[in-house]
């Protein structure tokens, strides 16, 4: 192979390479892959023959193979072959052919439809057969896009046509399925039963205002979530993936969905990988695809179907035992970009890929800037995959759980009450299903009726989804609506420094120079000592270029022709930035990174090391973060320049809004990755307490169990913080029962994002940590967080009183009806019970606009609490009917003051004070909204005229025969006069107060307030220990010489060693 040769100088680029040459004075390409490599071996006279020879050899040692410059040239038309190079691609393009012609056959083997089945298409079904080898993958010749021209329009739309869009979405509901949703459910199904009860018995008005109430809902329901889910959707397109890909000779930046196989996309960093990929060269160096085309035609890539390469490689090369060689193992050239598999694989650290490696979709490019071909859809790759294995399993969270739990109590009792009526039935010797409304399958359809809270399923997930409209105006994405359940209970915010608590707007501050330097040739050096990406620059390189405005001779210092061999980006081991580059024939290593590591390079005094500690420790305590600068020359030893001292200003709001989240019971803790001194000064300033620890010290100083909990549960921030130990400190705070929200912005928060109980992308947060979070946030700060939290508890209060309220309007009537069956032989009406159900569905269709009071602790559901209220509540609403019933019984009427009907003044009783009812759940901390205070007395208004009117009453008044007989006698056409109707308005009034005075008083008591309520700080002390002790151990692993086999040891881990700064 030609491009294994000899190395060539460093840093010389191809005579007739032009774009490279240009591209070498700068460095903006992270990872370089092909400086310090060889030449062209038959420019060096190295030959075929060493090639081949330099290839076994990489394949036995294992180590990288480099490769020099190859002439870029125009890939050959097919008109243009001869018959062997003809035959060649033939050869390589076979196996896919053969592939997709297998699939198309398979496809195209159909068994006829019979002649019944109409519904099916004519196409019938497939027979059976062998399986297509993967229709997830590609032909090869797909694959085979040239970097340069990219795909054309045409292509892309023949390649979409079959692999469909390139994006991970939630199976394609039907229309009309979605529709048929919102007739499902258990407490739906009860309401159906009754619709055919209705047609069984005739009694075609009940059955037409079932079936209304049920299509209400339906209606409801589906016109508020898609309203919502529209309103969410416009925002979703501002965090929507991006990609930068090649089409048709030019470079553009398009929707990541929009990607189909065989494009060839940019990588670079700060970027999340659009879609499963294979390496292809450098960015700056595309002569290199001749390299990756010579190695994919020898199939030297093979098939990463699998992440976690390093651990498969051990598991074969232990099979097939030391002295084989294994080809996975091989890396061709220098490490392209590195990639953060972490929310894959668990590795904390970014990985190297090289060419022909694989890049998975939804990972995080740390650093580089690479070409590479999508190789499949997002539902074909490794991550659309698995998340297909989950697909089925549709977690609707504790809402769900909540619901369910709800509806199943109503509905075991309502069987109850229907037991108990058909028991009182038999003793007043009533027919099953005589032509009359007193028999017992009239009086099963009642309860049936007003046993089950039809609107309940619909009223809270709507109120839910317009809930996150109104988040999603506030500039929160909700992700998933179980998220605003999850965000109103949330009792502890672990949230980031940097953009959150202070403006992420670093400034360099007056630097301090070591002894005989010059402050321009150390801004220089820290300038060398950056990325030159302008495309995705780190905050604090940004600053630091952007700075020497102020210092026009370190700008003239750079413009001297510098030119960057090799850039390593900060890595948490080194704790540094490094750059090798050279001016003229001197070689320079410009270092920037944390105080410690860099002193640690130089060969200073103990005088000079002791200032320069001393004043890092100065700009630490007035909140500065501080950068050493560094650098080496030729082989002369490094020498130490000075640090950069960069200050980060709180946002103005921040410590107003921390205090308010303090009221609102939501303690902040800072997780940063400053130094402690750092951390403790921001404390301060922010208002925040000074409890601030270093989390290496927390995790491995020898603190175990409820002694470490105890110590993240107490602390106010963690300094040094990295992402594994924000997953710890949020598991922590979870063991303790906590309900924890944590930020993040970057691909390594990605599995804390997940851990935590409402996981949040703040804005400008990576792709990666988007997917990741359970709610997006497109605005700055933690006030709007705090913002969030107050709307989602305001989501939540709006569900809790109406669930509360309609529990109770079930009691109420549950109550009254069957003891008034038992007890008197009476009823109300069913054609006025369908009504009154009605009603209530239609006045508390507002409730999710409603206007809701914040709690000022997090909120839960509080089942007992709720049921308790709840049947106190409807017990009191059953006697208040019972009182009105009771006065009829009077020869003269009671209530009645002229005339009027018993049906009609129980059912306005009963619609006036169950409408009213949802102003006393809702609380008096707020005014209604116009659109509740509207809808109730609409319903009222129409309750009024049925009473006036007689509507509904049925044939002379609807008397019935009750036991003992009512001496009172209706009206013959059931009008009811107006005086009376006045009379019923004040009664329910009456009634309505005392409740709304019994309710306050519940409340007022704190067991009954506190009733249900999880213990936020529960403490298992033994389980923490024996936890905390378990974490201490680790297992070794060693071979056995004499024997070959594997031995394990069970040791202690080595605690950290102790840091100062």
């Amino acid at each position: 192979m030609d491009f294994l040769s000899q190395p060539r100088q460093q840093g010389e680029p191809a005579p007739d390479d032009v774009e490279a040459n240009g591209a070498r004075h700068s460095n903006g390409a992270n990872y370089p892959s092909g400086e310090n490599s060889g030449e062209q071996g038959a420019g060096q006279g190295g030959g075929q023959g060493t090639g081949d020879s330099g290839e076994q050899s990489a394949e036995q040692s294992g180590e990288h193979i480099k490769f020099g410059d190859y002439h870029l040239k125009e890939p050959p038309k097919s008109s243009d072959l001869n018959e062997y190079e003809t035959l060649d691609r033939f050869i390589t393009a076979f196996e896919a052919e053969r592939r997709a012609s297998l699939a198309s056959a398979v496809s195209k083997r159909r068994k006829p439809p019979k002649w019944w089945q109409f519904w099916k298409s004519t196409e019938g079904e497939p027979e059976a057969g062998p399986e297509p080898v993967d229709l997830g993958k590609p032909p090869e010749s797909w694959l085979e896009t040239d970097i340069k021209e990219g795909l054309t329009n045409a292509q892309v739309q023949e390649r979409r046509r079959r692999f469909g869009w390139n994006e991970l979405v939630a199976e394609k509901e039907n229309l009309f399925a979605k529709i048929l949703s919102y007739f499902r459910g258990p407490i739906l199904y009860v309401m159906e039963i009754a619709a055919l009860l209705a047609v069984g018995l005739q009694d075609w008005i009940d059955f037409g205002v079932i079936i209304g109430i049920l299509c209400l809902n339906a209606f409801v329901g589906f016109y508020q979530e898609k309203q919502a889910a529209d309103v969410v959707a416009s925002l979703k397109g501002d965090i929507a993936m991006r990609a930068h890909v090649v089409r048709d000779g030019e470079e553009e930046q398009i929707l990541a969905r929009e990607l189909v196989p065989g494009d060839i996309v940019i990588l670079q960093e700060g970027q999340t990988v659009p879609g499963d990929a294979r390496l292809i060269c450098d960015y700056t160096r595309p002569h290199d695809f001749e390299q990756f085309k010579e190695l994919r035609n020898e199939d030297k890539f093979g098939e990463e179907e699998d992440t976690g390469n390093s651990k498969n490689a051990k598991a074969k090369d232990q099979e097939k035992g030391a002295d084989e060689d294994y080809e996975e193992s091989i890396h061709y050239g220098q490490p392209l970009v590195a990639c953060d598999q972490s929310a894959i694989t668990g590795e904390s650290l970014a990985v190297d890929k090289y060419m022909g490696d694989v890049l998975y979709y939804t990972t995080g490019c740390k650093r580089g800037k690479a070409y590479a071909i999508i190789t499949t859809s997002a539902k074909h790759s490794f991550v659309g995959r698995t998340a297909a294995l989950v697909q089925g399993a549709k977690d609707q969270g504790h809402f769900k759980a909540v619901m369910d739990s709800i509806g199943t109590s109503l509905l075991v009792l309502v069987m109850f009450w229907i037991l108990v009526v058909w028991i009182g039935g038999f003793f007043h010797h009533l027919k099953i299903a005589t032509p009359n409304v007193q028999n017992l399958l009239r009086y099963t359809l009642v309860l049936l009726i007003i046993g089950v809270p039809v609107g309940l399923p619909v009223v809270t997930t709507t109120t839910l989804a317009v809930g996150a409209a109104y988040l999603a105006k506030q500039k929160a994405i909700v992700q998933k609506l179980t998220a605003i359940e999850s965000l109103a209970g949330v009792n502890v915010l672990c949230s980031d420094k940097t953009g959150t608590l202070t403006a992420n707007k670093l400034s360099i501050r007056e630097p301090f120079v070591a002894e005989g330097q010059d402050v321009n040739w150390m801004m220089a050096v820290a300038a060398l000592a950056s990325s030159h990406n302008i495309a995705s620059l780190d905050p604090i390189d940004k600053v630091t270029i952007t700075t020497l405005k102020r210092y026009p001779k370190a700008r003239e210092i750079l413009r001297q022709g510098w030119i960057t061999d090799k850039f390593t980006p900060f890595d948490p081991v080194s704790k540094r930035i490094t750059t090798e580059c050279h001016l003229g024939s001197d070689k320079y290593i410009c270092a920037k990174g944390a105080p410690r590591a860099i002193v640690n390079l130089a060969n200073v005094s103990d005088e000079s090391r002791t200032m320069y500690n001393q004043k890092a420790r100065e700009f630490a305590l007035r909140g500065f973060r501080s950068l050493g600068v560094a650098y080496k020359k030729n082989d002369e030893p490094w020498v130490l320049l000075g640090l950069l001292s960069m200050f980060d200003p709180p946002r103005e709001d921040t410590a107003q809004t921390i205090i308010e989240a303090a009221h609102l019971g939501v303690p902040v803790k800072m997780l940063t990755g400053d130094a402690i001194a750092i951390a403790k000064e921001t404390c301060k300033m922010l208002g925040l307490g000074t409890k601030v620890y270093n989390s290496e010290k927390l995790m491995h100083s020898g603190l175990t169990g409820t002694v470490q909990h105890d110590l993240v549960q107490r602390a106010d921030g963690f300094a040094e913080v990295f992402p594994e130990h924000k997953y710890q400190v949020v598991e922590m705070l979870q063991q303790r029962g906590s309900l924890t929200a944590m930020t993040g912005d970057g691909v390594n928060d990605a599995p804390s994002l997940k851990k935590a109980d409402c996981g949040i992308a703040v804005e400008g947060s990576s792709e990666a940590a988007q997917a990741a979070a359970d709610i997006v946030f497109l605005a700055p700060g933690l006030s709007t967080i705090i913002l969030s939290i107050k709307t989602s508890r305001q989501i939540f209060q709006r569900m809790k009183a109406y669930v509360q309220y309609r529990i109770a309007l079930c009691l109420h009537l549950e109550i009254y009806l069957t003891t008034s069956m038992v007890i008197i032989n009476e009823t109300i009406r069913p054609d006025l019970i369908v009504f009154i159900a009605l009603f209530a569905d239609l006045a508390t269709v507002a409730v999710a606009y409603d206007n809701a009071h914040v709690e000022p602790r997090p909120v839960e559901w509080q089942l007992k609490k709720i049921w308790v209220i709840s049947v106190i509540l409807g017990s009191l609403l059953a006697a208040g009917t019972w009182i009105i019933r009771g006065t009829m019984f009077l020869t003269n009427g009671g209530v009645i003051q002229n005339f009027g009907s018993i049906q009609e003044v129980l059912f306005l009783e009963v619609a006036l004070t169950e409408n009213w009812l949802i102003f006393v759940t809702r609380g008096g901390q707020t005014w209604p909204s116009w659109q509740l205070v509207g809808a109730i007395l609409g319903v009222d208004a129409l309750a009024t005229i049925f009473a006036l009117f007689g509507w509904l009453s049925g044939s002379g008044g609807g008397v019935m025969q009750t036991t003992p007989p009512t001496s009172f006698r209706d009206s013959h056409n059931g009008w009811t006069d107006i005086v009376t109707v006045v009379v019923v308005w004040a009664y329910s009034i009456g009634v309505m107060i005392f409740i709304a005075i019994v309710y306050l008083a519940l409340n007022s008591f704190s067991w009954i307030n506190n009733l249900g309520r999880k213990d936020r700080n529960k403490k298992d002390t033994q389980i923490e220990n024996i936890i905390g002790h378990l974490n201490k151990l680790a297992i070794e692993h060693e071979p056995d010489t004499k024997t070959g086999r594997d031995k394990y040891f069970l040791v202690e881990k080595s605690a950290a060693e102790e840091e100062d700064l």
